[in-house]
């Protein structure tokens, strides 16, 4: 027997306003924007969520953790990414921040580059400029040309924080400056002898080198430099919708699922 359908034509009014408020509640969008750091693995959690969620979220590309706070305390988004600690004057705006993973900081080269690791001395000096070629280091006759980030990049504040002789480094003017994870990681992938830092995320290891630092690698706990996930909201946007989220990317599935990407437990 062909199945039956019944025209939307022929359903009473009542019917026909309550498919328009399931289908609108259906198609929600919740996007959660900022920061380039983890995007792997909130897209992710966004994926394994949206097979039955409450809405249907999305990730951006990134616009900084900057961007998020600004975004979302300017109550034009609902949900924000962060990869550096919100401040009082945030908190006192009532953004509310929600710890979800760490994610170690990386030094990569392009992959031509044939060098595996480095001392922290070698990688400081480095991206000073005071070694400028590939050579000195155990590398190939190549000219060294160094991927830098802007001086409120998250993970060069965690180098700075924690990596031996980053403290007050001056980072060398012959150096190319990318605005977001992506665009660092993209711009030495593509550029012979070029070297940049950013989050780990197993994905780099395809075409570039994930260096070790002082025999460490980033999976190690001797690695020190790492940054903290978290997603953000504001009290008074909070919504349905919103907490739904917030409780599956705590669950025990997405701790799992950070893990699987490279993320590193919180620290007590």
């Amino acid at each position: 027997m062909a199945p039956a359908f019944v025209s939307l034509r022929k359903l009473p009014v009542a019917a026909l306003a309550f498919l328009a408020l399931s289908f609108g509640a259906w198609a929600e969008d919740l996007a959660i924007v900022g920061t380039g750091d983890g995007i792997e693995m909130l897209q992710a959690i966004a994926t394994a969520y949206n097979g039955g969620g409450a809405a249907r979220v999305t990730v951006p590309p990134s616009i900084g953790s900057g961007g998020a706070v600004a975004a979302v305390g300017g109550e034009r988004q609902k949900l924000g990414r962060v990869a550096r600690p919100l401040t009082e004057a945030e908190k006192g705006q009532g953004l509310v921040e929600v710890p979800l993973t760490r994610i170690p900081s990386a030094i990569f080269v392009h992959g031509g580059v044939g060098v595996t690791g480095l001392t922290s001395a070698q990688v400081a000096a480095i991206f000073a400029g005071t070694t400028d070629n590939w050579s000195a280091v155990g590398g190939p006759d190549l000219k060294i040309r160094v991927v830098r980030r802007e001086d409120t990049d998250s993970t060069l504040a965690v180098l700075r924080s924690s990596m031996a002789g980053w403290r007050d480094l001056v980072l060398t003017s012959r150096s190319k400056t990318a605005t977001t994870t992506q665009d660092a990681i993209e711009t030495v992938r593509q550029t012979p002898g070029a070297i940049g830092f950013g989050p780990f995320s197993p994905a780099l290891a395809g075409d570039l080198t994930v260096l070790a630092i002082d025999g460490n690698t980033p999976r190690d706990p001797a690695y020190p430099s790492a940054v903290t996930l978290a997603l953000i909201y504001k009290t008074a946007t909070r919504d349905a919708a919103a907490a739904d989220f917030l409780a599956f990317a705590t669950s025990d599935h997405a701790k799992r699922l950070l893990e699987e990407r490279g993320g590193a437990p919180l620290k007590p």
